[in-house]
């Protein structure tokens, strides 16, 4: 199997004028979760040890382990930050994190209530993206919940759960914006309300017809609707394809080429991350970064882990700007799009409201400068007002009226 290639969307279109803000599905805000979902028995609590590294409890071997989602902040892989750290030596280096849930697994019927649904439901609804699990490995000593490994089935439980649940919240949403539509008259409020019934039908005829809302084509207008509705099919989704270690080390498996044609026909456009729990978990007990390597050597194969926090990332639109100097290094994670002004409030919310211009290096320059003074040398420093959108990578020192922040 190979990887599919990460492609970062964060530069601005070219076009003379403004460049107007896209409106992004989803929360606003940059503390954004990812929940691990599945069904039961695939993986998921052992997964989100590894990824965590954080034993909560035992991952044990019987559905509906997991009753209450547990959450932990996962550090964000970051060679441009390590090479900050390099660069700056400072007292103090902080990462960059992503924050993830482990939930309850999800049975057949769980849309109605059925096992843990309704705990299921709430708690996925609390989310932003969802690491789906799917298990492609057999072991008689593991129980699957359905007494048969068949991740095809295992997609289409959950596939067709998440949709018929989001019917249900679409027509609850539906019948508030009627009530205002029928009133009748020729308001604005009318007229506005009667257009967004029209559309939100049209969202309920896709789920209908088994359609994801996150994989369609929407308008701004569209995607502000959308976010009000807290769709769980409008969730970014990363499947993850639980492996034996064996099948992961020699990257062969007799289900992957049929998971990838489900994903296209269902779910197009979202990644396929093939892992092994078992090995992950092996990994994550190890009890140095040396005996880890050592082992990957000696195998010939590599943690999926940081590929798959990156992955979650760039499916959040989350990127990076950066603070430096001997004090601290820190990186700091913004959405997309983001104004100088918006980055600056994530250091401290005075710096957005007294913001006067932001200073702004390349990450690039700094690393072929060497130093701060030989980017200044070199004219590279530049100056940035309100309506700079801050990139991927920046490094930002803020100038606000009630003095200066980095």
């Amino acid at each position: 199997f190979k990887y599919i290639e990460l492609i970062d969307y964060n530069m601005a279109p070219k076009k003379k004028g403004v460049v107007e803000k896209p409106v992004l599905l989803g929360r606003p805000g940059n503390n954004l979760k990812s929940g691990i979902v599945g069904l039961a028995n695939v993986g998921k609590s052992t997964f989100f040890q590894a990824i965590t590294r954080c034993p909560l409890g035992n991952p044990a071997n019987y559905p509906f382990a997991t009753i209450d989602p547990e959450e932990a902040r996962v550090i964000v892989p970051s060679p441009r930050f390590d090479k900050l750290c390099e660069l700056y030596k400072p007292k103090s280096e902080v990462p960059a994190f992503l924050t993830v849930y482990d939930i309850a697994g999800l049975t057949k019927g769980a849309h109605a209530g059925e096992g843990l649904g309704n705990n299921f439901l709430a708690n996925i609804r609390a989310v932003d993206s969802i690491f789906q699990m799917v298990r492609c490995f057999d072991d008689a000593d593991i129980i699957h919940i359905n007494d048969e490994v068949n991740p095809i089935a295992d997609l289409d439980i959950i596939k067709d759960e998440l949709r018929l649940k989001d019917i249900e919240f679409a027509n609850t949403y539906l019948e508030g914006v009627e009530k205002i539509a029928k009133r009748g008259g020729q308001s604005l409020e009318v007229k506005q309300k009667k257009e967004e019934a029209e559309f939100v039908k049209k969202v309920i005829q896709m789920l209908e017809d088994g359609k994801r809302i996150a994989n369609q084509t929407w308008t701004a207008k569209e995607v502000d609707i959308i976010n009000q509705m807290f769709l769980l099919t409008a969730k970014p989704c990363i499947y993850l394809i639980n492996l034996s270690e064996k099948d992961y080390i020699r990257k062969k498996n007799k289900y992957l080429l049929k998971i990838k044609e489900w994903v296209d026909t269902n779910s197009p456009g979202d990644l396929i991350v093939p892992l092994s729990v078992s090995l992950e978990e092996k990994l994550a007990n190890m009890e140095s970064d040396e005996e880890r390597e050592a082992y990957c050597k000696e195998i010939g194969a590599q943690s999926a882990l940081p590929k798959i926090i990156v992955a979650m990332r760039q499916k959040l639109d989350l990127i990076s700007f950066f603070t430096g100097g001997p004090d601290e290094v820190r990186e700091w994670t913004i959405r997309k799009w983001y104004t100088a002004p918006q980055a600056a409030g994530t250091i401290h919310t005075d710096l957005e409201r007294t913001f006067i211009l932001a200073q702004v290096i390349k990450y690039d320059d700094l690393i072929e400068l060497g130093d701060e003074n030989s980017v200044r040398a070199a004219g590279k420093l530049m100056q940035k007002g309100k309506d700079y959108f801050v990139e991927d990578g920046d490094i930002i020192y803020v100038k606000a009226a009630d003095g200066k922040a980095r």
